[in-house]
């Protein structure tokens, strides 16, 4: 039996759960998510949502714990939200926002204008003697980390000197260079 998928999800004040034809409802103050699922039976008892698996197959227990922490970040994303704050280590590198469009400038001949998806709140902070942050926000935590790949996808951090778009708080794998 799946350790997490075994697990009972509490569903928070506030946020209200629908399960009707293989089809998940999940409504919250941040907004409303939908998920497909099949080959496990989902139900909702109480302050409860229960995911069991409808045989032991292979599929059924590899999707087991899939769709029960799927659930679990629905459930989470409409309460509370998820936040990723991307940062630009370089010099020169800037970004700036005017409502959804993102404008990066990322040491290329052109600046980089990203159209953020409506779900996605964008912020950017540029202070003095610091690296500038995109900061992402979202209920949507498939699409916040789509976005969020996306964005540093334009200039991956590059091992010597460590240049590019990264995460916060991510630790790079880093290269000695040059032997004098």
């Amino acid at each position: 039996m799946s350790r997490i998928g075994k697990s009972p999800i509490v569903i928070p004040a506030g946020v209200t759960v629908e399960v009707k034809d293989g089809i998940i409802t999940v409504k919250g103050k941040k907004g409303q998510l939908v998920q497909e699922f099949s080959d496990v039976n989902v139900t909702v008892e109480g302050d409860q949502v229960l995911v069991e698996r409808s045989s032991d197959h292979k599929d059924h227990r590899a999707k087991h714990g899939l769709f029960r922490s799927l659930i679990n970040n629905m459930i989470i994303g409409v309460s509370e939200g998820f936040t990723k704050e991307l940062e630009l280590v370089g010099v020169g590198y800037r970004a700036s926002n005017q409502g959804q469009k993102l404008d990066l400038a990322l040491g290329y001949s052109h600046n980089i204008v990203l159209e953020i998806a409506p779900e996605v709140a964008l912020e950017t902070i540029s202070e003095k003697g610091k690296n500038p942050i995109v900061k992402l926000t979202s209920f949507d935590k498939q699409l916040l980390g789509q976005v969020a790949a996306k964005i540093r996808g334009f200039r991956k951090p590059e091992p010597y000197k460590g240049k590019g778009v990264k995460f916060v708080g991510e630790v790079l794998r880093r290269k000695a260079g040059k032997s004098a």
